[in-house]
């Protein structure tokens, strides 16, 4: 086949719903993320097939453009659960790029699913490493490599096989696919779904694959609701503030739109009335279902159920990287901004564990963690906050986390490590002000300790002035100085400092990390 033309994309539709029916009962089986509710298979196939029937009531459509778009906004009207949500923007990011061409060749087809995997993740509040958006994701970097003109079967073939290597990277990337011994259901779909579309270029048949279930849950009662409703009449402008809303009920948040007027909406709950609410809120809520979400125990896979987790909320990407390679799954923040309840909530749910202790990386942080920990969709876990006002005491209870003592201990000891660790600020005065200990101008450098200010020094004196601040705390005792530098600190400013600390405390060890933050030039600790 030398182009995607409308019979091909009626035949892809057919080739869709053949092969996610034969294989629903097996993705409904290895469904365990975001909940384990065996339903993706389900929600997959209910989707395509309300997809596929849409283009098949419109027998007159000739070209291959309009013919996606049918079948987009037929998907879109027809999804069901997060995932049959995300394939219908896989669809419309499809039909969005083919536009109103008669046949897509391997470029278009290729720029197609490009588009594809940039719809379905805006779609989403909370994109996730290791579900069906990875799976996407390498879809659209194995066949967007610039340069490479392919014929239309290759860029299928190198989309089947690419979604297949990411499929077996998921667990690798998502807590709770590991502990289940399983790939990603959805990502699982979207396998099927470019198999088909192989299959449908090549006229070859595709095997089916990766047979992995979890084991059958047992049931109990909802402790949380999916609501999923179709939404119209809604001013695009006001859609981040109806994602913020959701997000602030729950998770698995979606708000995908058809591209003429309706969009998709979809949450994972505990409270009903507010997710519908919301959006009255924002415009016409119609067609509105709620299924129960049901949290049963997890497989036994030889884990203990008391498996528990470390996770931190910081700012700064640099410092993010930094907690993350020593193996603590962290959310990173930006300056100024309060992370959402479905981003705290993911934090702790991607973990898979059922005892879970928060690191938040300041005073605005904790209380964010705080108003979560509580949060229905958290109930059936053991969520724990460490008050923290600075992340070098993040860093301070990380060093003494230790996985092998008891539960409750461990946390007394991260608590006991950031508390007893003191806290310092180097920061640029943005305008005249007050203070305890004179007047500052704009631009100068206003040094905090433990909140409170302790000097005020002339732009440029960044060294002296962290030395001071350092002075100040080592006065009362300290083995260990941990200083973060900004993104706008001086270059070399932590050697700088190691060597005059080196003179003047050679019993003190002091380690120097890039934080990346915007908010403070240095963030300095003593333990």
């Amino acid at each position: 086949m030398q182009a995607l033309d409308a019979a091909a994309v009626r035949r892809w539709a057919d080739a869709c719903v053949h092969s996610l029916g034969a294989l629903r009962a097996d993705i409904d089986g290895i469904n365990v993320y975001p909940v384990a509710d065996s339903d993706t298979g389900s929600n997959l196939l209910h989707t395509l097939t309300g997809a596929r029937d849409a283009l098949a009531a419109e027998p007159g459509v000739a070209d291959a453009g309009p013919a996606l778009g049918v079948l987009a906004r037929g998907g879109v009207h027809a999804a069901r659960g997060n995932s049959g949500v995300i394939i219908s923007q896989v669809l419309r990011g499809i039909a969005e790029s083919a536009g109103e061409a008669p046949e897509l060749d391997g470029p278009a087809l290729a720029a197609a699913l490009v588009r594809a995997d940039s719809v379905a993740t805006e779609a989403v509040a909370r994109p996730v490493a290791g579900t069906m958006l990875s799976v996407l994701h390498a879809v659209a970097t194995a066949v967007g490599e610039p340069g490479s003109v392919r014929g239309v079967a290759e860029v299928a073939e190198a989309a089947a096989k690419a979604a297949a290597d990411a499929l077996d990277e998921t667990p690798n990337q998502l807590a709770a696919l590991a502990v289940a011994g399983v790939v990603d259901a959805g990502g699982r779909g979207v396998v099927a779904v470019l198999d088909a579309l192989l299959s449908v270029v090549t006229g070859a048949q595709i095997e089916h694959s990766h047979p992995l279930r979890a084991q059958a849950p047992a049931p109990e009662a909802p402790r949380a609701w999916e609501v999923m409703y179709l939404l119209a009449d809604a001013d695009e402008t006001a859609l981040p503030a109806l994602r913020r809303a959701l997000s602030g009920l729950g998770d698995s948040v979606t708000v995908a739109g058809d591209g003429a007027g309706n969009h998709a909406v979809h949450v994972h709950c505990g409270d009903i009335g507010a997710a519908i609410e919301a959006g009255l809120a924002h415009g016409r809520p119609h067609r509105v279902r709620v299924e129960p979400l049901m949290t049963p125990a997890p497989p036994d896979t030889g884990v203990a159920r008391d498996n528990r987790a470390v996770v931190a909320v910081v700012r700064g990407a640099a410092l993010a990287e930094l907690i993350g390679a020593e193996g603590a799954p962290v959310l990173a923040v930006r300056a100024g901004a309060e992370p959402t309840a479905e981003e705290l909530i993911g934090l702790v749910t991607e973990t898979a564990a059922t005892h879970v202790t928060v690191l938040p990386g300041d005073v605005r942080l904790t209380a964010a963690a705080e108003r979560v920990a509580g949060h229905a969709m958290l109930e059936d876990r053991d969520v724990v906050v460490v008050p923290c006002a600075s992340p070098v005491q993040v860093l301070a209870a990380l060093a003494v986390h230790d996985p092998d003592r008891r539960a409750n201990d461990d946390v007394v000891a991260m608590a006991e490590a950031a508390a007893a660790t003191r806290r310092a600020e180097l920061v640029v005065a943005g305008e005249e002000s007050i203070t305890w200990v004179g007047r500052a101008q704009a631009g100068d450098l206003v040094g905090l300790v433990d909140g409170e200010v302790v000097l005020i020094e002339p732009e440029g004196a960044v060294e002296r002035a962290a030395l001071a601040m350092l002075e100040r705390m080592l006065a009362v005792g300290g083995e260990l100085a941990t200083v973060l530098t900004g993104r706008d600190a001086p270059a070399g400013i932590g050697d700088a400092i190691a060597e005059r600390l080196r003179a003047g405390h050679p019993e003190v060890e002091l380690v120097c990390y890039p934080g990346g933050q915007t908010d403070a030039l240095l963030v300095m600790g003593v333990e």
